[in-house]
């Protein structure tokens, strides 16, 4: 076995520098009260001895572990295969690694893993946690508020208990869904089908709603279409593939589709070229999302609403670094709610119960 190779102390540093080790650990832990020219000392002997700190004990110090944790409550067989999750998850790493923070990835794969991702939190090993992809019957937000972390969610918080208030980022779901299916209008179509996402999902909820707004206006009332033209699926190809064949037996004569994401239009896409129905002309498809670079590698290239994925991953950590309350209140030295971040860059922390909504655009492409 090879040696374990001695690492510089904070004795060691404090000798070359020729001051204290009280005076050295200040430095390096970002305390206040040591003299420029000391101070400069001390950093010039962490340099040439290539001193790292121990991070268990700067904690004890700073009372700060400088890690995230992030909390996808999905299992790893849909983590690593959805693009969307590279996404949002390469936002949230460049916002930490800027930060000089680390980020811990926690997956639910079943209810035993709640209670283990309860547990995690509650220990104290990360200063908070930004969680996404939550169902509504899930318990994570009531474990997540006993570990009182400081947290913010992605995605409109569909749970209304004794969770408090959250601090939450979401895209327009319902304005993006209206912009789709008004531009399927456009066209000219009017048996206009929508295949939704997984309906325990608040962003599905929103995008079916936004689909029936405009279906009402194309009645003249509240009447939000025909209910054969809404079929379920799960934001997958494969559910995607399984709603387009029921709804090809449903209505034959569908004209257009909204999908509820990119990969749920690809799934009905190849179900229409199987069936010999041409794309656009037979049979419009709009996607959600403009996974890129799916959306402009289909067959044919997908018109889709865009939404800044990995940009709500970026202000969720954003909005945590630069103070997210804890459950029940304010973590001890961070922003009150709706305050400026104190750099001036950062965004204004939301106040509690309240979200950061982002815009969506619809993106033209051959498939509508």
């Amino acid at each position: 076995m090879p040696e374990a190779v001695s690492r510089p102390t904070l004795e060691a540093v404090a000798a070359r520098a020729g001051v204290s080790r009280a005076t050295v650990s200040r430095v390096v832990n970002g305390g206040y009260g040591v003299r420029e020219p000391l101070a400069a000392r001390v950093r010039r002997a962490v340099a040439e001895l290539g001193y790292v700190p121990n991070q268990a004990a700067r904690s004890l110090v700073t009372k700060r572990h400088d890690a995230v944790a992030v909390v996808i409550a999905e299992p790893g067989t849909r983590v690593f295969t959805d693009p969307f999750f590279a996404l949002q998850l390469r936002g949230i790493s460049k916002e930490l690694t800027a930060h000089d923070n680390q980020l811990v990835l926690l997956l639910t794969e079943g209810r035993d893993d709640h209670t283990r991702v309860g547990r995690y939190l509650a220990g104290g090993h990360v200063d908070g946690a930004l969680v996404f992809s939550l169902h509504l019957d899930d318990p994570l937000p009531g474990l997540i508020h006993d570990a009182g972390v400081p947290t913010v969610f992605g995605g409109r918080p569909g749970w209304r208990d004794r969770t408090g208030t959250p601090v939450y980022v979401d895209t327009d779901n319902r304005g993006g869904a209206r912009t789709a299916v008004r531009h399927l209008v456009g066209l000219g179509r009017t048996r206009i089908a929508h295949i939704t996402g997984a309906l325990d999902q608040t962003s599905a909820v929103d995008r079916l709603d936004g689909y029936r707004d405009v279906m009402a206006e194309t009645a003249g009332g509240s009447v939000a279409g025909d209910p054969a033209l809404v079929v379920e699926s799960d934001f997958t190809p494969a559910g995607g593939e399984r709603a387009m064949r029921e709804l090809l037996g449903r209505r034959p004569d569908v004209d257009a589709v909204f999908a509820a994401n990119d990969l749920t239009a690809l799934g009905a896409l190849r179900v229409l070229r199987e069936r010999g129905r041409r794309v656009p002309e037979d049979v419009a498809v709009v996607g959600f999302d403009d996974m890129l670079p799916l959306a402009e590698q289909s067959d044919p290239p997908l018109t889709t609403v865009r939404q800044d994925i990995e940009g709500m991953g970026r202000l969720m950590a954003r909005l945590l670094l630069h103070g997210a309350p804890a459950p029940g209140a304010l973590a001890p030295g961070t922003l009150a709610p709706g305050a400026p971040s104190p750099d001036g860059d950062g965004p204004t922390v939301p106040a509690p119960g309240s979200g950061v909504i982002l815009p969506t655009t619809l993106i033209r492409r051959a498939s509508a």
